[in-house]
């Protein structure tokens, strides 16, 4: 209980530092371009290509304090690029993005310290330390060291189901185990603003519920965090999202709740919702 106390206190703490800085995250016609992808001998000319492939459209939206947003759309439609972009690791072509109050391009430092971010793929740690080790390592590059990162370590690893697996070398972790001490990295320091980019890919059934009831319940109505999440799976999107960002060859299709997106396009079930919006023959299988 002291642990859980612990860490809600410090939780509540960077969350109030948001709540007087409300929306949460404001996007105004967020725009990202790629070079193309050239191959054979074209591809040495990709470093000073023009960015000539669009990601993002000029998107616009913002993000309540506390509130829970889910993105979706088809493969390709712009879903990780916003999330990266979010995150801070890629750069805007155009327009701007605030976390927190904090420009995610020029002031970066700032945006970092207030959001939690993970992705379902790549987990980034260091495979012959242990996930303790990794998580302690991770833990001070937050600033936090000694007691307090012990028993945000605790916490965490007790939310995902891996406090008996932590003391082993990730090399040894299953892919599924390693997706918790993924999430339990995003969520160490307490968040103010949670980007998660497909978060119960590789978990099975269960954990994959037990984890959506933590984002909902514990995370977002409990502890004020504000979630922002892209996920395939729409029973995902409906049982957690208080609103959805539909993109759409990185263009805004629709952004309401999902009982008003369905009602809007005259659907039956939220999935051919998302299918009309989209306009895609294929996006019934690409998010279903």
């Amino acid at each position: 209980m002291r642990i859980e106390a612990g860490f809600a206190q410090a939780s509540s703490v960077i969350t109030a530092r948001m709540c007087a800085s409300s929306p949460a995250i404001v996007v105004e016609n967020l725009q990202k371009y790629f070079p193309p992808a050239y191959s054979g001998w074209r591809a040495f000319a990709q470093p000073v290509a023009k960015a000539t492939e669009c990601a993002l459209a000029g998107i616009s939206f913002q993000v309540e304090a506390g509130e829970a947003v889910a993105i979706v759309g088809h493969n390709g439609a712009g879903k990780t690029t916003l999330l990266r972009t979010l995150a801070t690791l890629i750069f805007p072509t155009r327009g701007r993005a605030l976390l927190g109050g904090f420009d995610v391009a020029h002031e970066a430092a700032g945006a970092r310290r207030q959001l939690g971010y993970h992705t379902g793929g790549d987990e980034g740690f260091y495979a012959r330390l242990t996930g303790r080790q990794n998580l302690t390592f991770f833990a001070a590059m937050n600033n936090l060291t000694g007691r307090e990162a012990h028993e945000r370590i605790a916490a965490v690893t007790e939310w995902m189901g891996i406090p008996g697996e932590i003391d082993r070398q990730v090399r040894t972790l299953s892919t599924g185990m390693t997706h918790r001490l993924g999430l339990a990295r995003a969520l160490l320091h307490g968040p103010a603003v949670l980007l998660l980019d497909e978060p119960t890919r590789s978990l099975d059934p269960l954990a994959a519920a037990d984890f959506r009831r933590l984002l909902k319940d514990e995370l977002v109505r409990r502890r004020g965090t504000t979630l922002l999440f892209a996920s395939h799976t729409l029973s995902e999107v409906e049982a957690v999202a208080d609103r959805v960002l539909v993109l759409d060859h990185g263009k805004s299709a629709a952004y309401d709740s999902p009982t008003r997106i369905r009602v809007s396009t005259g659907a039956r079930t939220f999935e051919e919702a998302i299918a009309r919006l989209t306009r895609s023959s294929a996006a019934m299988e690409s998010i279903g």
